[in-house]
């Protein structure tokens, strides 16, 4: 019997939380064959590797090896690259996940050689052109084949961008599969000698809120105020840590006594420093959804978000760069007025399970 290849791509980390629950799903289908392609979008262990090892996920068949760059240069070399492994392999399904350059390179060489194409998180919109991840989505969608979606919100965007309603299955959110699938310990509390709900986590690592001098050094005074109430633990990005040295910050980073910066650390490790804390504080899509299933207070540092079921049920409130709103969330939680919330309807472990039913042929 002819076996039935599935191309799955991944280019960075939050993608590779997508497409573990899948690849183990489809192993249950003995008539598929999967075919993982890694671009290298994100390469070196802390922002890879690790990834690999905490999710169990095999080694690559093909790492096209694009790395860092400019967007044009890395979609462009993306493109040029996967191109070459769709031309060998021939697939009959390319499956990508999110948002990123690598995604949306990927979809564009399948769609041109006239493979179905299935996109894992369509349909999110934060209806901000300015971000790079926007355009992505936008693109991804109108040439997708299988448009999954997460959310009611996704499914309507999808509609009003005129999508046939056949090509569109909410199935839920596929990284609460791996989250729910993960047992992470609380080792990492002991190793930065922190105690349950006596800090918060910081992630921050998006263009608009590193890259810019001013706006990176109104953020750090912010968080400043917040550390004279709570620990602040930051798991710092290796762009962001860039951008740090670049204009000069470090020195006033060190001279706050309860603001602490760790290198970057695995899958695991995240969910157990998040799951501990009194909140988190991030501009990451991801964050916002894990910590709506792990029940705890998120404040998203950025004007808007293309998950507002996040905001409507889950943990999540929007508070942008605005220091009054900030340290108003902030005291609030610390007070113990935290919002209720609820976990959206298919976010339930079983997601991966419900997309390879959806593509296994009908007899």
């Amino acid at each position: 019997m002819k076996k039935i290849k599935i191309m799955c791509v991944i280019g960075t980390r939050p993608n590779f939380m997508k497409i573990a629950p899948l690849l183990r799903a489809l192993k249950n289908y003995p008539k598929f064959r999967p075919i993982l392609v890694h671009t290298g979008q994100h390469y070196d262990y802390k922002m890879s590797g690790v990834f690999f090892k905490d999710l169990n996920i095999p080694r690559p068949d093909y790492n096209l090896g694009i790395r860092a760059g400019l967007h044009g240069e890395q979609t462009g070399r993306t493109m040029i690259e996967f191109e070459k492994v769709c031309l060998k392999e021939k697939p009959d399904l390319v499956i990508v996940v999110g948002d990123v350059n690598a995604t949306l390179a990927s979809a564009l060489v399948a769609a041109k050689l006239h493979t179905p194409v299935a996109h894992i998180e369509a349909g999110l919109r934060s209806f901000d052109r300015t971000m790079p991840e926007e355009i992505n989505r936008l693109l991804i969608d109108q040439i997708a084949d299988y448009l999954f979606v997460t959310e009611p919100s996704a499914l309507k965007n999808l509609i009003k961008e005129g999508i046939p309603r056949k090509k569109i299955f909410y199935v839920g959110n596929i990284m609460i599969d791996t989250l729910k699938n993960q047992k992470y310990k609380a080792k990492i509390l002991k190793q930065f000698n922190l105690k349950p709900k006596q800090y918060a986590v910081l992630t921050l690592h998006r263009p608009e809120n590193v890259d810019n001098k001013k706006i990176l050094e109104n953020l750090l005074n912010i968080f400043d105020e917040v550390q004279k109430k709570i620990k602040i633990i930051y798991p710092v990005h290796p762009r962001a840590e860039k951008q740090l040295k670049k204009n000069g910050l470090t020195r006033f980073i060190n001279q706050m006594r309860n603001f602490e910066i760790i290198h970057p650390i695995g899958y695991l490790e995240n969910l157990a420093l998040m799951s501990h804390s009194k909140f988190v504080m991030t501009d990451s899509g991801g964050v916002q959804e894990e910590t709506t299933v792990l029940k705890i207070p998120c404040l998203t540092l950025r004007q808007n978000t293309e998950r507002p079921i996040t905001v409507t049920q889950g943990t999540n409130v929007i508070v942008g760069r605005n220091k009054n709103k900030i340290l108003k969330e902030v005291n609030k939680i610390l007070a113990g007025r935290t919002r209720r919330s609820k976990i959206p309807k298919y976010w339930d472990g079983h997601v991966a399970r419900r997309i390879v039913k959806i593509l296994c042929p009908k007899k």
